[in-house]
């Protein structure tokens, strides 16, 4: 009887090999590949990135959430009470979500006038829920594509519906996703967020103090009270760890209006006039 052979597979056919970490730099290099392959088949050469929170609410989500609880029996519960409190900030918040996806849809009808062979200034978020929904779905509602980068983690992050599959991507690694928030952008708008967005705002905000960021980038941080409430820039140049011209790295914006006429001032400044 003639014994089977055992299947031998090539390596790049190896799940378990692919998937082993020994072969951690191939992951990093298919993260890199199989974006900027995608992005060149779809011409999009440059993006505006929208960060912000994952847990800011629609307007029409956040009321219907403060109407459930407001139904809860016991009213005198520090637990109600609690989430009470939460869900009417949720209400509050919610304008940013409103504000996100109404400055996206005007970005995107704005560059879909462009009489450009590629696609130019394209809308781009993390892909997931809250600001990151908010602006898919502006893009969405102009009649135009936007991009989702995506990213694994155990809790908040899953597509969102405002994206097509072909435009949404799906990173293991967060520093080859934030390559690529980057490495396009030609304008990001930063609204309220937590650790996430902090941390993609200082990271982004430190490569352009440090010049490794070089091409003119307009960075937005959009409401000013919301921002200097949560960092206290002028005791950062007062204890000397940052510099007053530090500040010029950046805008504040309180309204979209505000937002996007300095974005669009800033495409045709540098991008669209250079001709």
């Amino acid at each position: 009887m003639t014994k089977k052979k055992a299947e031998v597979h090539k390596a790049y056919n190896n799940a378990e090999f692919l998937n082993s970490a020994g072969a951690r730099e191939l992951r990093i290099l298919s993260e890199f590949i199989e974006p900027k392959l995608r992005f060149s088949k779809n011409k999009i050469i440059d993006t505006i990135v929208f960060f912000g929170s994952a847990r800011i609410k629609s307007e029409k989500e956040a009321k219907a959430k403060l109407r459930e609880i407001k139904k809860a029996e016991n009213k005198t519960s520090v637990k109600y009470k609690e989430d009470l409190a939460q869900a009417e900030r949720m209400v509050l918040m919610s304008r940013y979500y409103e504000d996100a996806v109404e400055l996206s849809k005007r970005l995107t009808e704005w560059s879909m006038k462009l009489s450009e062979d590629e696609k130019r200034f394209i809308v781009c978020s993390g892909g997931g829920p809250g600001i990151m929904e908010a602006a898919n779905k502006g893009a969405r509602l102009a009649g135009g594509d936007s991009i989702g980068l995506n990213i694994s983690i155990p809790f908040e992050q899953f597509g969102n519906s405002y994206l097509r599959p072909e435009s949404t991507f799906e990173f293991h690694y967060f520093f080859m996703r934030k390559f690529w928030f980057v490495y396009l952008a030609k304008a990001l708008i930063v609204f309220p967020g937590g650790f996430g967005t902090l941390d993609e705002l200082m990271e982004v905000v430190t490569l352009m103090q440090t010049q490794k960021i070089k091409k003119n980038m307009k960075v937005v941080i959009y409401d000013e009270l919301f921002w200097k409430e949560i960092i206290n820039f002028e005791k950062l140049i007062e204890h000397g760890t940052i510099s007053r011209s530090d500040l010029k790295l950046f805008d504040f914006c309180s309204t979209i209006d505000e937002v996007f006429t300095k974005v669009t001032s800033h495409f045709e400044k540098y991008y669209l006039n250079s001709k």
